[in-house]
Formats: structure tokens, C-alpha cells, sequence
């Protein structure tokens, strides 16, 4: 099973933050063993956006986390392209506004991908069957 990390799951996975349960953060690490693990390039975005904010303070660098975080947490970085965009524009029922949240579902979407996630708006639109999700 393909699973794509929600940008904060992403944070604690890397980070070692314990709002990660061992049981989750075990899943994590063998799914990237299988190379099923992935990422939306969007969520490096938001990575950069909290670093700057002062929201997040990282190990390094944005750039050379993500680097890192691509080299060598056996996670594969999927592009948002135009199918993305507009797929995120049409997501179908009721999904709260926030544009990065819209693309990491539409990927999942259209990756055919299990999103994890621990946000509570994005799991109760999976919850309507709009997308498949894993709630950490």
C-alpha cells in the first residue's frame, strides 16, 4: 500500500517527535523499506513557510533537510503538476479551504495513496469516502 505523509506526520517522522506513536512511526520506516512512502513537493513548501514563520525550528537548513529528508528516509518527493492543481480545485464534497491541505489530497487522490495524517478536518472528509486516510 502507497501511503503519503500529511507535511506534519512528515515533521515527526523526521524529527523524532513523540506525537508519533511507536506503532505509527514502525509502519512508517517499513513502508519506506518497501519504497511506498511519499511525499507531496508541497509539503516542503509548508516546511519552509513554518521555518521562516518561527513555527518549526529544524536540524539544518530547509534545503539540506529536505535533501536529507529525500536521501535518506526512503521517502520518494511526488511533484504537484497540473492534474494535481486542478484536481484540488474540484475535490468533491466539502474540504476546508487551505490550499496545501487541498493538494496533499488531490495527490493522494490521484496517486491512488493512503494519506496519514493526524488532522481532524482531513480524516472526517475520508471518513465521507472522498479519500483514503490513516489517522496517527
Amino acid at each position: 500500500m502507497k501511503l503519503l505523509l500529511d507535511t506534519h506526520v512528515l515533521v515527526w517522522l523526521v524529527e523524532g517527535v513523540e506525537s508519533l506513536a511507536p506503532r505509527h512511526r514502525t509502519r512508517l520506516v517499513e513502508t519506506a523499506a518497501e519504497q511506498a512512502l511519499t511525499v507531496s513537493a508541497i509539503s516542503f513548501w509548508e516546511v519552509a513557510m513554518l521555518e521562516r514563520a518561527r513555527r518549526l525550528s529544524l536540524t539544518c537548513p530547509v534545503e539540506a533537510w529536505r535533501h536529507d529528508v529525500l536521501a535518506t528516509a526512503g521517502l520518494a518527493e511526488l511533484p504537484v503538476g497540473g492534474a494535481i492543481a486542478v484536481e484540488a480545485v474540484r475535490l468533491p464534497g466539502t474540504l476546508h479551504a487551505d490550499p496545501a491541505d487541498r493538494i496533499i489530497v488531490a495527490t493522494a487522490r490521484l496517486e491512488a495513496a493512503t494519506l496519514v495524517t493526524h488532522d481532524r478536518r482531513i480524516l472526517e472528509y475520508a471518513e465521507k469516502g472522498h479519500v483514503s486516510a490513516l489517522a496517527v
